[in-house]
Formats: C-alpha cells, sequence, structure tokens
C-alpha cells in the first residue's frame, strides 16, 4: 500500500464508470434518429486523485454524477457517427473536469441495423490533455 509518505504516483489512477446505458438518436439514417436505440458507455478517466486518497474529500477527485451528466448532456446531442458522440464526451470530460488527464471511451450501439445478427457495434477513443 502506497502512502503519503511514499509519495503517489497520479498516472496510474483512473476513475471509471462501466456499462452507463443511454438511449439516444445516433445514426446516419433516418430511420435511426426516429426511433433511437440504447447505447452502453464505458468511461475511464486517468486523473490526479491524490487529494481524495490521501483527505477522503470529493473535490479531490472527479464525481461520477459529474461524468453521467457530461455523458448524458453529449448523448442528447444527435451525431451521425458514433466517433463524433464518443469525441465530444471526452472533449467535454477532458475540459470541464481540471483534474482529468486523459479520457478512454468505449461506445457501443446496441442492435445495429447493420443486416447482421449482433449484440452491439461500437468505438473506442482515446484522448489525451495537450
Amino acid at each position: 500500500m502506497r502512502t503519503e509518505a511514499q509519495g503517489h504516483d497520479t498516472m496510474q489512477d483512473k476513475i471509471i464508470i462501466k456499462g452507463l446505458r443511454i438511449f439516444a438518436r445516433h445514426g446516419v439514417m433516418e430511420q435511426e434518429s426516429r426511433v433511437g436505440a440504447y447505447f452502453t458507455i464505458d468511461l475511464i478517466v486517468e486523473a490526479d486523485i491524490r487529494e481524495a486518497v490521501d483527505h477522503d474529500i470529493l473535490e479531490g477527485t472527479i464525481s461520477y454524477a459529474t461524468l453521467y451528466d457530461i455523458a448524458k448532456r453529449e448523448m442528447a446531442v444527435r451525431s451521425q457517427l458514433l466517433e463524433h458522440a464518443a469525441g465530444r464526451i471526452a472533449k467535454a470530460i477532458i475540459n470541464e473536469c481540471p483534474k482529468s488527464k486523459s479520457v478512454l471511451i468505449r461506445m457501443t450501439k446496441e442492435n445495429p441495423p447493420m443486416g447482421a445478427e449482433c449484440s452491439g457495434a461500437g468505438v473506442e477513443l482515446y484522448m489525451a490533455r495537450e
């Protein structure tokens, strides 16, 4: 176990939300915007959470609720491509959460209309603070 005296490597710390399910109307085809679909999102946010580790305060981390609010807000804006929707979420997290160092987002569209039987299709996008 690391202690304050031993130092804390913030480049290893991550906040994770797994299996966030949001209804949205993304897609290239008009039917997709009318009918909509469920999307599953995994977020892995590398962040400086040392303050939360050392002092047990919410201000020392990024709240799960904040990450959910960002994802929900950006999913409400229609995109043709999952790449675009995922990119908006990642950019918003980087811009709005000063403790974030990078974001890995996996977004899967359930039952995509592609003529094949599969549980989902999606993208994985990584974005780091410059």
